[in-house]
């Protein structure tokens, strides 16, 4: 089992982990160290267990607001699935019939001037020819 010193608060410590644990181990401490330097920061020198203390209880805070959010995001992704099945499940609308002319009401009123125009210009020019 591995042994990794890692430091806290300006203060070195002696923990074991697992094999191949090292690295999370590594990022944990740097977590906890980050908060025991804003502690110190703030306070100044404290003992070194009041220190681990106080920093471990800004992690639990941080932690419990994360976890909260996470809880918030779930429960909203659980609405949008539920939506999402619902909306896969509904059947499918009728098809709107629409019905489109193929040729436009105008233009058939125009052709049948036109025809009716050609008809008595034809029929005209029998009369002279015969």
């Amino acid at each position: 089992m591995p042994e990794v010193t890692i430091t806290i608060g300006g203060r070195q410590f002696s923990v074991a982990c697992q094999e191949g644990e090292e690295h999370y181990l590594h990022t944990a401490a740097k977590m906890l160290d980050d908060e025991a330097q804003v502690l110190s920061d703030q306070v100044g020198r404290m003992p070194e267990a009041r220190m681990l203390l106080m920093a471990g209880l800004l992690l639990a805070d941080k932690t419990a607001s994360v976890e909260d959010r996470i809880s918030e995001v779930e429960a909203k992704l659980a609405e949008r699935e539920a939506e999402i099945a619902g909306l896969n499940n509904m059947a499918a609308p009728e098809p709107e019939r629409i019905e489109v002319p193929v040729v436009p009401a105008s233009v058939t009123e125009t052709l049948a001037e036109l025809a009716a125009r050609a008809e008595a210009l034809a029929a005209e020019v029998s009369e002279k020819a015969g």
